[in-house]
């Protein structure tokens, strides 16, 4: 999730603790979508969406009340922070349902293209030029993407491939999600708000869909209890605290320099923990994809 927030003081270039810490942040997000397939072992994805979200909006709330950020002050952003909370719940519910029918490591590479489908659509909706090398690190990461979707080594059940195709939208309304943050007032606002908004309209969005989905519960134990209090202790309220401070302090172009890891450390992390099988072919999408957003970002880098 990326959120747009205006600061006023900004270091000039990385050092070596927002790298270290951007490495540590890529490789708790790689490791998350291994922690979501652990937590569909007692939960639906549509519960996991929900309890995720009102979990984290305690948390987050609490956090506000303690440091005395307003939150529920009158400023015009409630028509664009509801669609972007819609949005930002469509992506969760989209996102889960991928990774509960396909592996960690395939799930993974599908939502790291969020990236490129922003550059096209900041093309249209921003009017951010895509230039020459942009446009072919783009097609390189979606040859990846064909890549993974024609290695069936890889595959973890036939139907599997509806979970990548979910994921692959899911990495769309990622970006449709961030679209909608820099193009309205919601980008002016703290980043506590922008989350609160998201989260609220995650819990939202997840509910009219429940009584048309399969059991809420399934087999609820403590590895997945345990990944949902992760999931909504850590990575949201903690990690995404923590990417708010460094884009507060440092580059946004030198802190997305880092993003091509998290599919590395997904894939690994799946491999590691969830023994999914890992191809020649997998490996190759992986390698193309990486390479794609590590062309994207340092062009980027040298425009900023």
């Amino acid at each position: 999730m990326t959120v747009a927030v205006a600061m006023p003081e900004r270091s000039a270039q990385m050092d070596g603790f927002a790298s270290a810490v951007m490495v540590f942040l890529t490789m708790v997000w790689g490791l998350n979508t291994v922690v979501s397939k652990l937590a569909f072992i007692g939960f639906s994805p549509l519960a996991m969406t929900f309890l995720r979200a009102v979990l984290s909006m305690v948390i987050v709330y609490g956090w506000c009340r303690y440091k005395g950020i307003r939150v529920f002050d009158k400023d015009g952003s409630l028509f664009a922070g509801s669609a972007v909370g819609v949005l930002f719940g469509l992506e969760f519910v989209v996102i889960y349902g991928g990774l509960d029918l396909t592996s960690a490591a395939r799930g993974t590479l599908m939502t790291s293209t969020m990236p490129f489908f922003l550059m096209i659509g900041a093309q249209f909706m921003l009017g951010e030029h895509v230039t020459m090398p942009k446009l072919i690190g783009s097609i390189v990461a979606f040859a990846g993407v064909a890549v993974v979707f024609f290695d069936k080594l890889s595959l973890p059940a036939p139907n599997a491939i509806y979970g990548d195709l979910l994921c692959l939208l899911g990495g769309a309304l990622w970006a449709a999600t961030t679209l909608a943050i820099r193009a309205t007032k919601v980008s002016s606002l703290s980043p506590e708000k922008v989350l609160l908004y998201q989260l609220a309209g995650a819990a939202l969005v997840a509910v009219p869909m429940m009584p048309f989905s399969e059991p809420l519960l399934r087999n609820v134990s403590l590895v997945p209890l345990a990944s949902l209090i992760f999931q909504a202790a850590f990575v949201v309220s903690f990690t995404y605290v923590l990417w708010f401070w460094l884009m507060a302090r440092y580059p946004a172009s030198g802190l997305s320099s880092f993003m091509f890891l998290s599919p590395v450390f997904g894939v690994f992390f799946g491999w590691l923990l969830l023994a999914d099988p890992i191809s020649v072919n997998l490996l190759l999408g992986l390698a193309m994809i990486a390479a794609g957003l590590v062309l994207v970002n340092a062009v980027r880098r040298k425009n900023a």
